[in-house]
């Protein structure tokens, strides 16, 4: 049984649950699954969790993600993408490249970020996006977002593309809407690709047709405990990892060396020599408890 995540190239024109379907197929295992849904028209890094991996999704660190988008200037859709009906065109060519660098400053730091009514976001249990579909519009909660740095790669008005690093729950696509209204014409996404996620990377992505021919598909599984390498790790002893393994939280004995100060839940990963065993978290009052044993 394949436990761990593949970093899979998602193509455009499938979603994310596709995805995992194609992978189901091509290991011939049910237990797998996502984290960070991209977009259909949308390409790059989706991590794939398999068998144990799906334990692992809660400890992942993805609080930061990367994207490469193109844009268009001077076209506004309903769904801030190329897959949208046209909304409104209004004139570009006054601007210059200079206006577009000119806007970086303000959309950098801590932000307001309206979520678009083309999203999964739940309102009464029912995703935005279906009531778009059927023309409803509803107001929603502006959420805080992070844009730790936006640089445009190239600018061929009425297009650009630019490179954006920022916190999870952001939607490149509004950004690109913001931009456009900010510059007074407008704006929709040509191109979206994710390049990182947490410490999900592109350069370690493959194509699902990669996976499903693979001769080797262990080799291309990311281990359990790299995908959590964010976590601090603490080495058990030969009788404190069997207990571990077995559901018994540890005792300060069971560790091969003393555990250093760990802060009000903090999480860490448990060894039981080359064998990752669980993780566990710090509780404020009760000490170590544990949160997931690993099989």
């Amino acid at each position: 049984m394949l436990n761990g995540f593949f970093v899979i190239d998602k193509p455009a024109g499938v979603t994310s649950h596709d995805i995992v379907a194609m992978v189901r197929r091509a290991i011939g295992q049910k237990k797998v699954g996502h984290t960070g849904t991209l977009d259909p028209f949308a390409t790059g890094v989706l991590p794939v969790a398999v068998g144990e991996g799906t334990k692992a999704i809660q400890f992942l660190d993805e609080s930061e993600k990367e994207y490469r988008a193109v844009l268009r200037l001077g076209v506004a859709t309903d769904t801030q993408d190329l897959t949208g009906q046209v909304i409104s065109e209004r004139d570009w060519s006054h601007l210059e490249a200079s206006d577009l660098e000119a806007l970086v400053p303000q959309f950098l730091g801590r932000l307001k970020q309206l979520p678009p009514m083309f999203s999964a976001i739940k309102q009464g249990g029912v995703p935005l996006y279906k009531l778009a579909r059927k023309g409803v519009e509803v107001e929603r909660e502006a959420r805080d977002v992070e844009i730790h740095s936006l640089v445009f790669d190239w600018i061929r008005l009425p297009e650009a593309c630019f490179t954006v690093r920022c916190s999870r729950g952001t939607y490149v696509r509004t950004l690109a809407c913001d931009m456009g209204e900010a510059l007074g014409c407008g704006a929709h996404l040509l191109e979206l690709r994710r390049t990182r996620s947490g410490l999900f990377l592109e350069k370690d992505a493959i194509g699902i047709e990669t996976l499903a021919t693979s001769q080797d598909q262990q080799g291309l599984l990311l281990p359990l405990d790299r995908a959590l390498s964010h976590l601090k790790a603490l080495n058990l002893t030969e009788s404190g990892g069997r207990k571990v393994l077995n559901g018994v939280v540890p005792l300060a004995s069971d560790f091969e060396a003393v555990p250093e100060q760990l802060s009000p839940g903090e999480q860490v990963r448990l060894y039981l020599g080359e064998r990752f065993a669980a993780v566990a978290e710090n509780d404020k009052l009760k000490g170590l408890r544990l949160s997931r044993v690993f099989n």
